[in-house]
């Protein structure tokens, strides 16, 4: 019996030894939770969404898209988490849909959105007021994840001025948050951060354009009596724009505004285009003498132009026309 226990004596010392060896070789292999949480790190980008130049009179809406990139690496043992947040920038938001950018005082309205049909608004997991951000997982080992950020500046906002419009991001309006996991966290349980920086642009252009409607006196017979017609213009330019509308002489390149010519071969019909319903004031082409000024509005004008064909020896039967063009300065 003693014997025995001496054996068994004799053999528990050596397991005892060669468990605590493997133990110790276990505890070498395996970092703890917390040295792979220091190794790791992760990174954003994101490209500046530049809308360019714009003609808001056009009344429709302007898309655009930039690149945002997260790139994890370091000793990383398992899949990363990171939640993407885009806050309403410093020109402010009404929602992730309805951003402002701004120019002094004035306010450009867009839209930031995860999808090309740009209908669902990126969004922030910082303030969670303000939608949902954007949550991807990287492999084991790291790497790079690319999306593509969405814009769009909505149509409706004739009325803007020119100008250049800025909405910088910055800090928690453009932030990561990211961790270890081995399943889908909830994002306020991922402590460790990282910031980008980038702007959303736009530059409101001057522009003008007129549209226009023809001039028709009608059947006339013997012309021994005023025959008279009108019609209108149409300018749009953008707000605070300044502008003058001239009519050249027509075909004939007639210099005096009340002695145009509509023709139909050789013979014509004299006509005149005035300013105002009592054609007093000619409507002509020179500026500061016979044209019409104006101030834009972002929406169309109307602009009068009144005909007169004044009574005199009557031509042939037939039909006479002319052809204006008519001149916007801005």
């Amino acid at each position: 019996m003693r014997r025995l226990a001496e054996a068994s004596a004799k053999c528990l010392r050596p397991c005892l030894r060669l468990s605590a060896m493997l133990a110790l070789a276990l505890f070498i292999w395996w970092p703890r939770a917390g040295d792979v949480a220091v190794a790791q790190s992760c990174t954003l980008s994101v490209a500046n969404e530049a809308f360019g130049s714009i003609d808001v009179t056009a009344n429709t809406s302007f898309d655009t898209t930039a690149t945002l990139t997260v790139t994890c690496s370091g000793l990383i043992l398992l899949p990363v988490q990171v939640c993407i947040s885009l806050g309403p920038g410093s020109a402010g938001a009404n929602s992730p849909s309805d951003r402002l950018m701004a120019s002094g005082g004035n306010q450009l309205h867009y839209g930031l959105f995860t999808d090309a049909a740009r209908s669902i608004p990126f969004g922030s997991y910082v303030t969670p007021s303000f939608g949902t951000g954007v949550t991807v997982t990287l492999p084991i080992g790291g790497g790079t994840v690319m999306r593509t950020v969405y814009g769009r500046v909505a149509a409706g906002q004739q009325t803007l001025p020119a100008g250049s419009y800025l909405s910088s991001f910055s800090g928690v309006n453009a932030e990561i948050q990211y961790g270890l996991t081995s399943g889908l966290l909830g994002c306020n349980l991922l402590t460790t951060t990282s910031t980008a920086s980038f702007n959303a642009t736009a530059s409101v252009t001057t522009t003008c354009r007129v549209t226009t409607s023809n001039l028709n006196f009608g059947a006339v017979g013997v012309i021994a009596a005023n025959s008279d017609a009108s019609t209108n213009l149409g300018p749009v330019c953008t707000n605070g724009t300044p502008y003058t509308i001239g009519l050249d002489g027509g075909l004939s390149g007639a210099t005096n505004p009340t002695q145009r010519k509509m023709t139909n071969g050789v013979p014509f019909v004299l006509y005149g285009l005035y300013q105002d319903a009592a054609r007093s004031q000619a409507f002509g082409n020179t500026i500061g003498t016979n044209t019409v000024g104006g101030t834009g509005t972002g929406l169309s004008q109307t602009v009068p132009v009144f005909g007169r064909v004044a009574p005199q020896a009557t031509p042939a039967p037939g039909t006479y026309s002319d052809t204006i063009t008519v001149t916007l300065t801005f």
